[in-house]
């Protein structure tokens, strides 16, 4: 279930996503092919913020992260952590539900060679600044990559430079901010050049759970 207002079906921010977007809905006219909403409930502690939707996966399916690779290991990954339950099967009605956390997009619809432009990732991000705003509970965010990284701490209105991203680093944002934990983006590219394992990854998710739970310091 969405905590946030997504963008509009024909969001026209972006001439070349819309573009797009009207390309894969000629080409593909049963996936989605739209903004994909967040994921989550409003009072979830943990935040999980990717990139954008993947051609056939969420922007195949409608939901964040749900029928390609990466989606394989992130969802694997919140079961194996207690982050979710049900079973992951690829599509928007498998049953699978977040447990104590949520997930959102800083770019909201598919962008081509699945690169946004600065410009798509600045657009986007009022949308990513109301998903911070809805989270009541929120205490930690993982970003998954640097443009995640990026658009996070510019939504916060935090200097990148304060705060610079490495796979496996937490950074304490603040009084009355969450704490962000970063790592490389759990796609099939980066696992399958050993950028990222899934030790690593789970590594990271571990942190951002135990760290953000009621009481850590």
């Amino acid at each position: 279930m969405a905590f946030d207002v997504s963008p509009p079906r024909d969001c026209a921010k972006c001439p070349r996503l819309a573009a797009f977007r009207a390309a894969n809905r000629a080409q593909y006219p049963d996936f989605a092919n739209a903004p994909v909403e967040s994921l989550g409930n409003a009072d979830a502690p943990l935040l999980i913020v990717g990139l954008a939707p993947g051609l056939k996966g969420a922007n195949r399916t409608g939901r964040p992260f749900t029928g390609d690779y990466a989606g394989d290991l992130l969802y694997a990954t919140l079961g194996e952590l207690g982050l979710a339950r049900g079973t992951y099967d690829r599509r928007p009605d498998d049953g699978l539900e977040l447990v104590g956390c949520a997930i959102v997009n800083a770019v909201r619809c598919v962008p081509p060679q699945n690169k946004p432009t600065p410009a798509e990732i600045t657009n986007c991000r009022a949308y990513l600044r109301q998903a911070l705003d809805r989270l009541t509970q929120l205490r930690g965010v993982v970003a998954l990559g640097r443009i995640a990284h990026e658009s996070l701490l510019r939504a916060l209105d935090l200097r990148l430079a304060a705060h610079p991203f490495a796979h496996g680093a937490r950074h304490d944002l603040g009084a009355g901010k969450p704490k962000l934990f970063d790592s490389y983006h759990c796609s099939r590219y980066n696992t399958n050049t050993g950028v990222l394992t899934p030790a690593m990854f789970r590594d990271v998710l571990r942190a951002a759970r135990d760290g953000t739970a009621s009481g850590a310091v």
